[in-house]
């Protein structure tokens, strides 16, 4: 769209001239400029359903018939068609940035010659008809305003035909006892509506329903209903058999046979002169060298001598997938003519196929570390892994990783910001809950259960502050009932740091402040954690996605009862406190609930399209006690940064009210600024740009406080009553690189509101509202 550049002054230009010249600017933003001579520029239609008794679901009718309606319109904003300019730009050019702008951005005109009328009327009374509305009068109307057209669409229905009586096929055959069992769950209802929809969905529904009683041949296509129509607009519905269903649809079938292959490619043959193992009636080959069959007939639902059921033969397909130790897997049927039918029961071989990956793999990555407390830099991980270590499908994942970080945003003063890691850890994997002495399988889920051990090794170097040796030794369940269902129970989950190699500057940190002193002594934690996951993000159709994760963590509590118990010493703490030891280290004791709520809202009808609204709620509390005064260190809470309220530096909020004053603080902020409780919201909206760039404005708000007052960080303590306007508030733009595999995200954004509600600094001087600019990598949320 082309603008004039502003005149100094308007008024020196003939009036005419400046209507003229806003005429042809508004009639090439409108499109209407390139259409041609006697031609009219097609912008929509409306459609209206009449009747003198009352429509039901009269919004979606309308909306089904606006789906046939053709063609669409070209697309406009406020009434002007940019599309349209830019097309013009192209045409007749077969390159230039003409040519480009066209195709890339323009529309060629949609005309009202190209609507065909009559089809859409035609389509419109055979979606009233099934939808009950026989015999109805679609009417058109072109109404036109200058060089554009559009058409008013009326249709005019009667009452709608309404289902009297339902009846289900007779007979005493094996298949039409199957299908009239299955009346209970019937879609259809008397008094509902005539709708063809429905129908159809009630054949899917019994054909569902007879797959998982044995009919493996059978087709909702051998479903017919006859309806009846009788007086005052009333059907009664017939749903018979068609009488040329297939001797074979018309029987259930019975699994003789089960074959495992585990190693099967495109070229197998090697299975055609071997003898297969017989296990629990499976026939399974090649042998046990890789797999042991029992791991394999735990994640198989399909046994042998039993109905054949769809329900089982899906179930067994997901199963073996999520094991991760096959690239491909399918289950062929064929019937076996070896064994002759009995009591009416046919019989199926069924083969079920895998196609193995590589065992043992070896992986390098060179990674961007970007942590959420504001850590980035250079880092490394080498992952050897082995699908199937004990020869039952557990995979064993050793890594071994490197990484240097550095705090961004952060005073140049400020200790402990610099980081070196080096570590190595190990899980073993186990397709299965192992919970001695109950065999629990989950039978009724497609996703494989998993227990999980793992251990590891961690070496921390902060420059200018410590050295610190981490170990950890988990060990837990993961299980899915549902594909938006996750949960994660771990019984046990032990960390331990040894704090070594501090700095005079970092000892004189923790002697004046006996809660940080304290939070670095009592860091064994002898933990159990549970977490719930809902996740509908798998859902790609759905406009509006919800995301909910709510964890609980406890620590030390078997730990103390067992020193209690047993008269063990105490020491007494930084505080002055009292607390039990383990190994000479304090332990912590606490109970940690996290919980987050996330929506993610698509602006646009396009399950493809990014743009979407997305919000975000993060509510923590830990609560130390008994053997501890103050969460460790690591587990507290720190709010700001990239991931976080993005207007303040990482860890740059709270706790409450508190805020450094003074030099020593400012350059220590990033220890003092931690809490136990934290409440953060975030909102944000994400709209597509241009292939592979996205755009974003987002508001954040959020903070922490203490369970227990700090004299050392005043204002600190959480208080019902004024929490809500502690809040630091943040707005802000942002751009993202977003190529699928990876995305990289640059934010700006500006202080809103301090937690202290005050709009000058301590002394005086009025508060920094420039943007605070943020790089990372993937989304926020």
């Amino acid at each position: 769209m082309l603008v004039p550049r502003r005149l100094s002054s308007v008024s020196s230009l003939p009036r005419r001239g400046l209507a003229a010249l806003t005429l042809a600017l508004l009639a090439s933003c409108s499109g209407t400029k390139f259409i041609p001579e006697g031609a009219k520029l097609y912008t929509g239609s409306t459609v209206k359903v009449k009747s003198e008794a009352p429509i039901k679901n009269e919004a979606a009718l309308v909306t089904e018939l606006e789906g046939v309606v053709t063609p669409k319109p070209n697309s406009s904003i406020l009434g002007l068609r940019p599309k349209l300019y830019f097309w013009h730009m192209g045409e007749g050019k077969t390159k230039g940035l003409g040519h480009w702008l066209a195709d890339k951005y323009g529309e060629k005109p949609v005309l009202l010659s190209q609507a065909d009328t009559q089809k859409v009327k035609q389509l419109m009374v055979n979606r009233l008809n099934n939808n009950g509305y026989f015999k109805p009068s679609v009417g058109s109307k072109i109404q036109t305003k200058g060089r554009t057209a559009s058409i008013d669409y009326t249709a005019l229905v009667g009452k709608p035909y309404l289902i009297k009586e339902i009846h289900f096929p007779e007979g005493d055959t094996l298949l039409t006892r199957a299908i009239r069992a299955t009346e209970p769950g019937t879609l259809l209802k008397v008094g509902d509506p005539y709708s063809l929809q429905t129908f159809i969905n009630e054949r899917n529904r019994i054909d569902g329903v007879l797959k998982n009683q044995g009919y493996y041949y059978f087709t909702p296509d051998y479903l017919l209903f006859e309806v009846d129509s009788t007086l005052d607009n009333q059907a009664n519905v017939y749903l018979k058999v068609k009488g040329s269903v297939p001797r074979r649809a018309a029987k259930p079938y019975v699994l003789s046979r089960v074959t495992l292959n585990t190693d099967y490619s495109l070229s197998d043959t090697a299975s055609l002169g071997r003898k297969p193992i017989i296990y629990q009636k499976y026939r399974y080959f090649p042998d046990e060298e890789v797999f042991k069959a029992k791991a394999i007939t735990n994640a198989t639902f399909l046994y042998p001598d039993s109905v054949y059921r769809r329900r089982r033969s899906d179930q067994t397909l997901s199963r073996l997938m999520s094991l991760g130790t096959f690239k491909f897997v399918d289950i062929r049927f064929r019937p076996d003519r070896a064994v002759p039918d009995s009591a009416g029961f046919g019989h199926l071989i069924s083969n079920v196929r895998m196609t193995q990956l590589p065992k043992k793999s070896l992986r390098a990555e060179v990674l961007l570390v970007s942590k959420s407390n504001g850590f980035v830099g250079p880092g490394f991980r080498i992952q050897f892994r082995n699908r199937s270590a004990l020869r039952g499908a557990e995979q064993l994942l050793v890594n071994v990783t490197g990484s240097f970080e550095n705090q961004t945003k952060a005073g140049s003063n400020t200790i402990g910001l610099t980081s070196y890691e080096l570590g190595a850890d190990a899980q073993l994997v186990v397709p299965r809950l192992i919970t001695p002495p109950f065999d629990i399988r989950l039978r009724n889920s497609d996703f494989q259960p998993r227990t999980t051990f793992g251990a590891g090794y961690k070496y921390v170097e902060r420059l200018q502050a410590f050295r610190e040796d981490v170990f950890n030794l988990n060990y837990g369940y993961t299980w899915k009932t549902k594909l938006t269902n996750e949960q994660e129970l771990r019984p046990i989950d032990l960390q331990y740091i040894q704090l070594s190699g501090t700095s005079d500057q970092f000892k004189q940190l923790l002697a004046d402040r006996p809660f940080l002193a304290n939070s670095f002594r009592q860091q064994f934690i002898l933990g159990s954690s549970y977490r719930y996951t809902y996740n509908q993000q798998a859902l790609e159709q759905r406009r509006n996605q919800i995301y909910f994760s709510g964890g609980v963590e406890v620590s030390g509590n078997l730990a103390y009862l067992f020193s209690s118990l047993t008269g063990q010493p105490q020491i007494t703490t930084a505080s002055g406190d009292k607390a039990y030891t383990l190994l000479g280290q304090q332990f912590a004791q606490y109970t940690k609930v996290d919980l987050e709520l996330r929506n993610y809202f698509r602006t646009s009808t396009n399950p493809t399209s990014g743009n979407k609204i997305a919000t975000r709620l993060l509510i923590g509390a830990g609560l130390p006690y008994q053997n501890s005064n103050v969460l460790p260190y690591l587990k507290q809470y720190g709010i700001g940064g990239p991931n976080s309220v993005r207007a303040f530096r990482a860890r740059g909020i709270g706790p409450g009210t508190y805020m450094p004053t003074t030099a020593t603080q400012e350059t220590n902020y990033f220890y003092d600024q931690v809490g136990d409780l934290r409440l953060e919201a975030n909102a944000e909206y994400r709209q597509d740009l241009f292939p592979y760039v996205k755009g974003a404005l987002f508001v954040d708000a959020g903070n922490i406080w203490l369970v227990n007052e700090d004299p050392a960080r005043l204002g600190g303590k959480f208080n019902p009553g004024t929490f809500l306007n502690q809040l630091a508030v943040g707005a802000g733009a942002g751009i993202r690189i977003d190529v699928q595999f990876f995305v990289i995200r640059l934010d700006a954004a500006v202080p809103v509101r301090y937690p202290d509600g005050r709009t000058t600094d301590p002394d005086g001087g009025k508060r920094s509202t420039a943007p605070v600019y943020n790089i990372a990598i993937g989304y926020p949320f």
